[in-house]
């Protein structure tokens, strides 16, 4: 029988509440759902065994990285149209559920779980109540055939050991980011090896964004000769580099990735900058060396946790010298109805960031003060890494045969999804970024800052 897809269409219908959005391809070649638009298609009837054993982001995840479930057509057009199901859907008006995470409310009602009868039940156990979806249920375990459970991808992040966001154990998730190879990211990135938002305007190139937005860093931060620059995180060793060549500084950049220093090290060799730029390997809470006039921290600070901020912002704060400017370049997200019901989403701590948490804009300009400094400005630049991660996809998708050599068919379709649903994450305002300025007032409260700032010199 070849009947896969329109059974598979009833079921996510009844379980869902909601139209199937796109069309479906099952495994024995049936098809079913809109006959227009992108392809959801399951390879093998192992998709659906990952679903069902991982319910939610993760079951999803592990079915496309492993190439159980892959897209015919546009992925952003794809993504877009799932996001109504999974996190975009409204929260009923009466009985709403406990405070979660609402994408995790999709697929994750497909676990089985016995009722808590003592807070009283609104969530899994009391939509299986519902003979309907009973019934619907066993009919997804007859297709899905579950047993046995199949096993992770490889490029799931191994089990980390040690207290969460210790020095070790930040070692290890930034290798499993950043030690998938240079060559790799050459061919994502582009020349710049810039792996934060660009600052675009009409008519730049990937290249001449990026560039824009190391520059803007520079003039924010009054880098000029004589200025001791830390970059926190400092990845390839763009922002060194600008900062160096571009404005005179002396330039002390740290990353915790071996390969990423290896790689900066030749780029400051090859320009002659080695008297001006010093790499190191170097957890930022080990550096003694200050007082610096300024720091950098581009896309790092989503690495340090909440449970580490404060420590991370009075580190900081201590490394600069009176009147010394902080640029923190950090990606946001909206602030919860109930904080402490945040997750580290799953699919980006089991393959891109592990540990990696978002903080709302609040809560960083919060902590920053708490510190000490003097919060001067905040520019939102949520367009500008919706558009960087556009040009990011398309430059995979343009290497992709390379990109797999280099890595492994799952890491590039890791790669592939995560930029794509993060850039649509930012054009509807789900993902924020910001560059934050800040300075350790000088003597008397002085902020060293013009009255007018908002053209930084330009």
């Amino acid at each position: 029988m070849t009947d896969a897809a329109p059974r598979l269409a009833a079921l996510a219908e009844t379980l869902l509440g909601a139209p199937l959005p796109v069309r479906i391809r099952a495994w024995d070649g049936s098809e079913a759902g809109p006959p227009t638009g992108p392809t959801l298609v399951l390879n093998h009837r192992r998709a659906l065994r990952r679903m069902l054993w991982k319910p939610g982001e993760l079951g999803l995840a592990r079915a496309w990285v492993a190439g159980d479930l892959t897209v015919e057509g546009d992925l952003f057009d794809l993504l877009d149209r799932v996001a109504g199901l999974f996190w975009e859907r409204p929260a009923p008006a009466a009985a709403p559920p406990p405070p979660v995470k609402a994408r995790r409310a999709g697929l994750a009602r497909l676990r089985p779980r016995l009722p808590d009868r003592s807070a009283g039940d609104t969530g899994t156990a009391a939509l299986l109540r519902d003979p309907q979806t009973r019934a619907a249920v066993r009919e997804l375990v007859a297709l899905a055939r579950p047993w046995p459970a199949p096993a992770p991808p490889p490029e799931e992040a191994a089990r980390r050991g040690g207290p969460q966001h210790s020095k070790s154990r930040d070692r290890q998730a930034i290798s499993h980011h950043y030690d998938v190879g240079n060559a790799f990211y050459e061919h994502v990135l582009g020349p710049s090896m810039v792996y934060s938002c660009a600052y675009w305007s009409p008519g730049s190139t990937l290249e001449r964004a990026q560039r824009d937005k190391l520059d803007l860093v520079c003039r924010k931060l009054a880098l000029e000769p004589g200025v001791r620059l830390l970059d926190v995180g400092c990845g390839w060793g763009s922002m060194a580099l600008h900062a160096a060549r571009e404005y005179g500084v002396q330039v002390t950049g740290i990353t915790l990735s071996r390969e990423q220093a290896t790689y900066a090290r030749k780029r400051v060799a090859e320009e002659g900058l080695a008297d001006r730029v010093e790499i190191r390997v170097q957890d930022y809470r080990d550096v003694k060396d200050g007082p610096y006039g300024a720091i950098s921290s581009i896309g790092m600070a989503e690495h340090v946790g909440a449970e580490r901020y404060r420590e991370y912002a009075r580190t900081l704060y201590a490394l600069l010298g009176p009147g010394g400017r902080l640029l923190n370049h950090q990606i946001a997200r909206p602030p919860e109805p109930d904080e402490e019901a945040y997750r580290i989403d799953e699919f980006i701590d089991a393959y891109v960031f592990p540990d990696g948490e978002l903080s709302p804009l609040g809560t960083t300009v919060g902590e920053l003060e708490r510190a000490g400094f003097e919060v001067r400005d905040v520019e939102a630049l949520r367009e500008h890494y919706a558009l960087t991660l556009r040009a990011w996809v398309a430059r995979l998708e343009t290497h992709w045969e390379e990109a797999v050599r280099l890595t492994s068919p799952g890491r590039a379709r890791v790669w592939l999804l995560y930029m794509a649903a993060s850039a649509l994450g930012f054009e509807h305002g789900r993902l924020g970024v910001n560059q934050v300025l800040a300075v350790r007032p000088g003597e008397g409260g002085a902020s060293g800052l013009p009255l007018r700032t908002r053209t930084w010199g330009a």
